[in-house]
């Protein structure tokens, strides 16, 4: 059967470097299916889940912002932050929300600083969901 290689790299570490047989990604235009064989394309990423099956298994992250160079037998994920479904905090990602929910009522912020908590909000989100999704 044939497989992809898949790299998740954020800016601190390289996350997950395997041979997969599909990627689910969050898309900036909706979510998408990789499969081997894909057509070449970049994506922008929207912050969310990203999903794929291994072996019969199917692993989840949650993931930031970023883009994703797709080839026929590769898929690159380069992103502001990844994180297993099994280390995701509930209580932390919650906290991390209302901390931006706060920051962003005041209106006292700027340029990259906004964006920084916007991003950082979208990603804390996805979490959330990401574990409640899976809980039940």
């Amino acid at each position: 059967m044939a497989t992809l290689k898949l790299e998740i790299i954020t800016p601190e570490s390289k996350i997950f470097d395997d041979n997969v047989d599909e990627v689910l990604l969050p898309g900036s235009e909706g979510d998408m299916g990789i499969l081997p064989k894909h057509e070449n394309l970049v994506t922008d990423l929207k912050a969310g889940e990203l999903r794929y099956k291994r072996n019969g298994q199917v692993e989840t992250l949650a993931i930031g912002e970023g883009f994703a160079e797709i080839t026929g037998d590769s898929v690159a994920v380069l992103t502001d932050a990844a994180v297993r479904e099994a280390d995701i905090d509930v209580q932390v990602a919650e906290e991390a929300v209302k901390r931006a929910e706060e920051l962003l009522k005041s209106n006292t912020l700027e340029g990259e600083e906004l964006e920084a908590t916007q991003a950082a909000l979208a990603r804390s989100l996805a979490q959330i969901h990401i574990k409640r999704r899976h809980r039940g």
